[in-house]
């Protein structure tokens, strides 16, 4: 399920719980902001930054100084969340989208016995690490349960047919394939003249494996006698073209590359590039291609909730979100 919040008990810096009531459409001194109609006290935004301050310090990390600008960057974070949690809030009823007690119910089951062993010491001694309440766990996994159901509705028409993940399939062919491979060998030196005259005693019927563990600088493969297996387009150009190019057995004249000079050896033949058959990652490009679709939907949807409440949130002095202008974003 694609959750629009977190959870503030199992996500560190998790912001939401917006108490709402209330019908003024402007902001008094006890509030934060208000969305259309719903308001999100200060008292509310004060106790998320105070949570933020325990997850910092639970991972040993400085919280920012109040009026710092890190400081109120986290706070911007909280409060935007609590306004698109409210604003889906009161969007989902007219979807159809509910909740009832005992799924809240059986989440918190769920989450005591994953997290917790179903101990209930633990699990009380956790919020208390965590500042935090069992109402706001609570009123947190409610807001994620309906999350999803507002996601499913959102979602619902959305689907990926097998032809959708074949043309998917084709159309990125290299991620479902094995590349070629070719097991060679390589003397790596750093000058042309040490590699010449390696060159020279090879022809003369050097052992390759044993001139590699004397002379060659490359730590991966001179104790296995210069050997390695090699993936089409692994290694730089030079040493790749070469490499896949030579006749089986036949020892290449020295070949310049960034990192020195190199005389390969082909040991075997090149193994044959292989692709995955479809059908052994239909399902799987189909949950990907799902997914993406699914997120796609779900973002238009949050943008369009966002341009509907612009004139519906009202924010107190000092807490509205930056202006966007050209070539910026706010979110």
């Amino acid at each position: 399920m694609r959750r629009l919040f977190p959870l503030t008990f199992l996500v560190p810096l998790a912001l939401l719980a917006a108490s709402c009531g209330g019908s003024s459409s402007s902001t008094s001194k006890t509030d934060a902001a208000v969305v259309n109609g719903d308001h999100i006290t200060r008292a509310d935004l004060d106790r998320r930054m105070m949570q933020a301050a325990c997850s910092y310090k639970l991972q040993k990390r400085v919280f920012p100084q109040a009026g710092s600008a890190e400081y109120q960057s986290i706070q911007q974070q909280i409060l935007q969340s609590l306004v698109q949690r409210t604003e889906v809030l009161q969007k989902a009823p007219g979807m159809g989208a509910t909740v009832t007690d005992q799924q809240v119910d059986n989440q918190m089951t769920q989450i005591k016995k994953q997290y917790f062993g179903g101990d209930e010491k633990k699990y009380q001694a956790a919020l208390k690490q965590q500042c935090v309440t069992d109402a706001e766990v609570r009123s947190d996994i409610r807001a994620n349960l309906l999350s999803d159901a507002v996601y499913n509705k959102v979602t619902k028409n959305i689907s990926v047919s097998d032809q959708d993940a074949k043309n998917y399939y084709i159309a990125n062919a290299a991620q479902y394939s094995q590349p070629q491979t070719r097991v060679v060998r390589h003397i790596l030196v750093k000058d042309k003249a040490t590699a010449d005259k390696l060159e020279a005693q090879l022809k003369a019927g050097g052992n390759f494996a044993a001139l590699a563990k004397q002379y060659s600088q490359d730590p991966g493969s001179k104790s296995q006698g210069g050997q390695l297996t090699i993936q089409k387009g692994q290694t730089v150009p030079q040493f790749d073209k070469v490499a896949f190019e030579l006749k089986t057995g036949q020892t290449s004249a020295p070949v310049h590359t960034q990192f020195g000079w190199h005389i390969i050896q082909a040991l075997e033949p090149v193994t044959p590039r292989k692709a995955t058959p479809f059908s052994q990652v239909k399902e799987a490009i189909k949950q990907q291609l799902l997914q993406q679709q699914k997120s796609a939907e779900l973002t238009t949807w949050l943008a369009g909730v966002k341009r509907e409440y612009a004139k519906k949130v009202s924010y107190a002095t000092g807490l509205a979100p930056p202006v966007a202008t050209a070539g910026t974003t706010t979110g």
